[in-house]
Order: structure tokens, then sequence, then C-alpha cells
């Protein structure tokens, strides 16, 4: 349980990103984006409405460009903004009209209005987009109100255009979406837009004909309002992860959404585990990872059976999930923290056979799992035979003459250990010489592992009591302060040898992968 704890501590390095991302945006303006699946569902009506509640709170609101396509009732609700005046831009003989950004910059308001924000600049401009305009205005601190539709989604850009038959050129890059400090869905039924576009308050009455037998067909409305629930759910899970790690200390996993992870083990047969898992998630909708445990005993496998793992880690990622290769000496603990970490509800993991399941030290990782984290859904699916063709060998043990080496390299140094302080211990007290008889604990541990460290712990406190320890040469003791000297020495160094061990092991780890 202390090692499971010990890994649900923050990572030093997400928190360093985290600080340095809030030192940033402390001094940035704020984006907030009014999103919609297509034209006409009122997202400059819902931001120029946000605004005059603004304006009525005392707020310095300043409207930079907004496009109303001559809707009565969008332009009404201009009356009493400050609105700047627009740059003219002469390009082949016509004269475009763009945001003025110096004026914007000038003028500073607390809230600048920027609509259409993934609107192409006229040539000439200072910057090619209008998102690139926005950028340094927000680095001005200025707060930032705009509309996208779902269509200018670079990322969603081919799908869009698979469904409408139409390629949308005007696209935004998907991280200036994901940076945004605020996204307001703003939804219609595709019943309700059709009866606006029939109404004329979306276009003119001819431009709507023609747009409801190409872009607004029912069956492309429908598809691209699903497109922009998903973004905007997607983004709020984010949000929602973000927010369950930053602050609710040893998160349990919130069932927001169905998604699985699978254990990928060493046994044969594990990608008829992986197989289920695939099938579960398409049935579910849901998205998957698929983890890799390597123990220090799994570090020394044979090559074909890594071969097989990553085989099966490779099927995974085929399938459609998202693969990963974690270290740690515990396969339970490292797989509930995959899943807090990205809350993950359900652990799907092969049945283990196993003689003697009463014994605590013989339970399968899914026991352990039911057992140090209830809040997590374990399925269990059973194992069929590998339809791989590699032969999976038995993981080797070190051969005799390995053991004997390194074992007689730890006993080596404590000897060495030993001889060294001898001219030492007329300069320095007893408790200065114990630190050295530490210090060869861990280089024991570094260059021989975890056992020889163990029998070094043991060794060094048999020699600092024969040579040290008054009187000499004899394992009596004349002072019984030192038996509880023996006892931490020996605890420290066995504490320090496997703490030792186990970073050999990390760094062991960490380079193949």
């Amino acid at each position: 349980m202390t090692d499971h704890r010990r890994d649900e501590r923050p990572d030093p390095d997400a928190l360093l990103a985290r600080i340095e991302e809030e030192e940033a945006r402390a001094t940035r303006g704020r984006l907030k984006i009014f999103f919609g699946a297509s034209p006409g569902v009122g997202k400059t009506y819902a931001m120029l409405a946000e605004a005059q509640r603004l304006r009525e709170h005392g707020h310095d609101v300043v409207v930079g460009i907004v496009e109303t396509h001559g809707r009565n009732e969008t332009t009404r609700l201009l009356a009493g903004l400050d609105v700047l005046p627009r740059k003219r831009v002469e390009y082949r003989g016509r004269v475009l009209e763009e945001l003025d950004l110096d004026a914007a910059l000038t003028r500073k308001p607390s809230v600048l209005l920027v609509d259409e924000l993934a609107h192409t600049n006229a040539p000439a401009s200072r910057h090619p987009n209008r998102y690139q305009d926005v950028q340094e205005l927000l680095a001005a601190s200025i707060d930032i109100y705009t509309t996208v539709n779902v269509q200018h989604l670079e990322r969603l850009n081919d799908i869009v255009g698979g469904i409408t038959g139409i390629t949308v050129r005007e696209t935004l890059p998907d991280r200036v979406f994901d940076e945004a400090d605020e996204v307001v869905l703003v939804d219609l039924t595709p019943d309700d837009l059709l009866q606006r576009l029939k109404e004329g308050k979306v276009y003119f009455p001819e431009q709507a004909t023609r747009a409801i037998q190409n872009f607004f067909r029912k069956g492309n409305l429908l598809a691209l309002r699903e497109l922009a629930l998903r973004r905007t759910a997607d983004r709020v899970d984010t949000q929602m992860r973000s927010y369950r790690v930053e602050h609710v200390a040893r998160a349990p996993i919130w069932k927001t959404r169905d998604a699985l992870l699978v254990g990928v083990g060493p046994q044969s047969g594990d990608e008829a585990v992986v197989r289920s898992a695939a099938r579960l998630a398409a049935a579910l909708d849901a998205s998957w990872h698929a983890v890799y445990v390597e123990t220090p005993a799994l570090a020394r496998v044979s090559p074909s059976r890594r071969r097989a793992i990553l085989a099966t880690l490779k099927l995974a990622q085929n399938l459609g999930a998202q693969i990963a290769t974690v270290g740690a000496p515990d396969p339970a603990a490292a797989l509930i923290q995959y899943a807090r970490t990205h809350n993950l509800g359900k652990l799907v993991v092969g049945r283990a056979a196993t003689r003697w399941p009463l014994l605590p030290w013989r339970r399968s990782p899914a026991l352990r799992v039911n057992a140090l984290a209830p809040d997590l859904d374990v399925v269990l699916v059973g194992r069929m035979p590998s339809t791989q063709a590699v032969q999976v060998e038995p993981a080797p043990r070190p051969p005799p003459i390995d053991s004997f080496r390194r074992y007689g390299g730890a006993l080596l140094l404590s000897a060495a250990t030993t001889l060294a302080a001898f001219p030492l211990q007329h300069l320095f007290e007893l408790s200065n010489i114990v630190m050295l008889f530490l210090l060869a604990v861990v280089g024991d541990a570094m260059l021989f592992g975890r056992g020889p460290a163990v029998l070094a712990a043991i060794a060094n406190v048999l020699a600092f009591d024969w040579f040290f320890v008054p009187p000499q040469f004899t394992f009596a003791v004349a002072d019984a302060q030192y038996i509880f000297t023996f006892v931490v020495m020996l605890i420290v160094g066995l504490v320090v040898g496997q703490l030792t061990a186990g970073l050999r092991y990390q760094a062991h780890f960490a380079s193949p992968r």
C-alpha cells in the first residue's frame, strides 16, 4: 500500500509545466469562443448579448469587427456599443474591410469583439489570418470574444468535406480552440435552423433557397451538430480530468464517460484479451488504452517473450488503442495509477490461473486491484491459446556463475570498505565510520542489484561490530547502545539499498524503452 500511495504523488514535471502555464496566462487576455455547428445557429447573437450584459455592468466593451449578414435582430444588439472603424484594404479593384489591429491595440478595451475567428485576412495585412490578430491582442492583455463554426476546425475539415461535399478553405488550428479559456456551445436543432432559413433570418431569400439545397440539408446539419457536440464534450472531458488531477487529492475515477484500460502481460494468449477489449470499446463507443507493466522480474525476459509482448501492444494499437509501457515493481498499483491519471473507469485483464488463489502473496493483479481500488470496474476475460507463431520461453534465471560474481563482488566491496575504514578510526568517531559502510551499500545496490545489496548490508554490520566496536575482534558488545546502532544501521542499509536498486532498475527500464 505504501508504494501505491507514493506512486500517486503529483508528477513534478507536470506541476512545473502547470505553474509556467498559469504564469503565462496571468499576463495574457482571456479568449472566449462562441462555438456552433453551422452558420445561423446564433453565435454572433449570443456574443453580442453577452457584450450588452457586460456593458450594463460597467465593462469597457468594444466591437472590433462583427458580421451581421443583414440580420435585423443581430444588428439591434449593436446599439450602445463602441464600434471601431474598419480598416479598408484595396485588392484587385475591390475594397475589403478588415479588423483595424493597430486601432484596437491603441484603444485597448477590456473586452474586444472579433467575429469569425477563422477568417483569412486580405493580402498585405500584418497577419495572414484573423486568429493571429487575436493572438497579438491577447498578448496585449485584451480579452477577446469571438465565434467559430465546427467546419472551420482543421482536424475536422476533411470530415466535414466528406459529409457536405463542400471543402471549407478557411480553417483554424485546433490548438487555438483548445487553448481558449472558455468555449460556449450555441446549439440549435436542424428543424429550427431550417425554419430560420425559410423565414430569411439567416440569409436573404434567394441565398436561403440555394443554401437549403446544398450545405443546409437536414442530414448535413444533424452530422455537423453531432461533431460540434462531440468536440465540445472532448474539451469538457479534458478540462474535467485536469481539474480532477489538480484539485482532488488522491482523485478517484470519475465515470463521466466510458473508457477502458487493458493490462497486457507476458502470458501467452493476451492477444485474445486485447481483441475482447477492442470489441467492448466498440460496443460502448469508448476510448481505450493498453498498458504493459514491466516489473524487475520481467526485465530479464527472453527475446521471444519480449517480441510476443511488443506484438500484442502493436495489435492493440492497430485496433485503436493508445499504448504505453510502464516500469513498476507492482503491476496492480501501476495499473491503478495509470487508470486514475487518465480517468479510465474499466480495467480489462486476462483471467489468471493460480494453484493457491487464497494466499495473499499469490493473488492475481485483478484481485489486488479489487482490494486497492474499489472505484475501478474490473472485467476478467478468458485467455485463449495464442494465435501468434512466437515460441514463448520461460524467463531465464541468472546463471550460477553470474550470481556468484554479483554476490562475491558485494562481499569484496564490503571487505574493501573495512580496509579503508581502518586508518580512519583514529581520526573520526564511530558514528562517522558508519556512514562509510552505508555508502558501500549504495555502491553494492548500484553495481550488483537488490540481492547483493541486502547481503552487503548484513556483512557491513557484522564487520563494523567485529573490527571497530569495542571490544574489537569479537561480536560481544561492551556498550548496549551499540545494539541500537547495529539495528538502525541494518535498517538504513537495507532501505537505502532497496531504493538504490529500484532506481537502478528504473534506469535500466527507461533505456530500452
